[in-house]
């Protein structure tokens, strides 16, 4: 909030005396005033020009004041523009190129001394076309506990508002943001996409906030789209997937959130996707992975592979997903909320069944002390009160230890943490010395991979798989091999 310069507020008061203004109105009188000279600050519009009050009324009306309010800030911005003609008597307060007072005022921050009102130079007080769209969709004056001195260059547009200068940022901005990120929260589930969808799209869009310097939500248009966009294609040089996340997520933001026109964008930068062609292990190469794991990252590990699971698909798993005399595994809630069945290795059954035995004993023991049950997803444990209890609801890969929630003071029990797994991944690689860039999701595909060279037909493996269109599984046909390419002889072997 800007200060009113010392010879200004003691004219001012001195009128309100005059014009009879009761004591008990004289602070709100200049607060009305501070309230409007950073109204034009921030917006850079002409202080000294009466065609920013009805402006400046509007945004009252939008903060819902009274109307009791407007009048009196009304009063208030017009004794201001009588003492402004006191000051000048011979010219009149509308026009834009004519200078209104001759006051100077030290700015605190640069220790130079600089006028205190002046017009605009280059086309009056007429406000330009950006601004109008601004002035008209802001929100809210600027809030903050500092005062800010006021910069007379910044209210006639003569000079950017530097951080320093700002401040606190504006509330009405804050608060366009603040919605459109409950908003986001609120379409997301909406939906029911996952957790990750939401983290990653408010990643998006909080960096998109910054690249527009946070400019009310109102005010965003299909521009600022198209020049983020090419400013991570050209700038910050983004592989495709990451920018394809981006757009994603923009296109998501305006068309659900803000509900604006997101364009075409036909002409935008887009980084080119290269063809990936997926990292598969050999048989070999992945009994040396899990020969160097412990239990049960070791178990972990082959269900990744014997099953072709996701990680976050596996680490999910309850007991109820395991039908041990059918043979079948039940993927619940996977990629796209699909489910989908897969048959259990015979060979790990034995193991499965021993993990099994381990978990019901360490249930037994959490049933024994405090403890209120697993984490439930939904609404799924207000329905059934005792679900999270039941040992069918348990984790299949349960964490080792128990997790305090401070708000109901509970102990509840998690899955594996997913970077566990990973790390404990990373290491096993390191350790059996393949020189592969293998991970978590390399199973997988190595799952795909020895399936096709067993001659599965391509349908059975999107099924296993759960992919929604072939032509994603189709990418596995490039890990095996082929006679007229990958079997083709250089010259130097005939």
């Amino acid at each position: 909030m800007v200060n009113i310069p010392e010879d200004i507020r003691a004219r001012f008061d001195a009128l309100l005396v005059n014009k009879a203004v009761p004591d008990t109105y004289h602070n709100h009188y200049r607060k009305w005033l501070r309230y409007y000279l950073d109204y034009c600050q921030k917006y850079r519009l002409s202080f000294s020009n009466r065609e920013s009050l009805p402006h400046f009324i509007k945004k009252l009306q939008e903060k819902r004041q009274t109307q009791e309010q407007q009048k009196q800030a009304s009063h208030a911005l017009s004794l201001y523009y009588g003492l402004l003609l006191q000051s000048d008597p011979k010219k009149e307060m509308p026009s834009s190129r004519r200078t209104l007072m001759s006051q100077q005022v030290t700015n605190k921050h640069a220790n130079v001394t600089i006028p205190l009102a002046t017009s605009r130079q280059v086309r009056g007080d007429n406000i330009s076309a950006s601004n109008q769209g601004k002035e008209n969709d802001v929100s809210v004056f600027r809030k903050g506990k500092t005062d800010t001195p006021l910069n007379p260059l910044l209210l006639e547009g003569k000079a950017s508002s530097p951080a320093s200068e700002r401040g606190v940022a504006v509330l009405g901005r804050k608060d366009s943001w603040k919605a459109a990120y409950a908003a986001l929260n609120d379409e997301i589930k909406i939906r029911h996409y996952s957790s990750k969808t939401l983290k990653t799209y408010s990643m998006w869009l909080r960096k998109f906030q910054a690249f527009t310097d946070g400019k009310d939500t109102q005010t965003l248009s299909s521009v600022d789209v198209k020049e983020f966009l090419t400013f991570l294609a050209v700038k910050k040089k983004v592989s495709a997937a990451t920018q394809n996340q981006a757009f994603n997520a923009l296109l998501f933001f305006y068309r659900h959130v803000i509900k604006k026109d997101f364009g075409e964008h036909k002409d935008i930068v887009r980084a080119k996707r290269k063809p990936y062609i997926p990292v598969v292990l050999s048989r070999d190469e992945i009994d040396a992975v899990i020969e160097n794991l412990f239990y049960p990252y070791n178990l972990v590990v082959k269900l990744l592979y014997g099953c072709g699971l996701r990680l976050f698909e596996c680490l999910n798993l309850r007991i109820n997903n395991f039908n041990f005399d059918a043979g079948i595994l039940t993927i619940h809630d996977g990629k796209g909320k699909k489910d989908r069945t897969v048959p259990l290795p015979e060979k790990i059954t034995p193991e499965l069944k021993a993990h099994l035995e381990r978990v019901k004993n360490l249930h037994q023991k959490d049933m024994d002390s405090d403890y209120a049950g697993a984490f439930m997803f939904g609404l799924l444990e207000k329905k059934y009160k005792n679900c999270a209890k039941e040992l069918i609801w348990q984790w299949f890969f349960p964490a080792k230890t128990l997790t305090r929630i401070p708000e109901t003071k509970e102990h509840r029990r998690y899955h594996l943490h997913e970077r566990h797994v990973q790390t404990a991944i990373m290491n096993a690689v390191r350790k059996a010395k393949i020189i592969k860039r293998a991970s978590a999701h390399t199973f997988r595909h190595s799952f795909a991979t020895h399936l096709l060279q067993a001659n599965y037909d391509i349908r059975t493996i999107q099924e296993l798989l759960g992919h929604s269109d072939v032509r994603t599984t189709m990418i596995y046909t490039h890990t095996i091999k082929s006679r007229t390419v990958k079997e083709a002889k250089s010259p130097l072997d005939f």
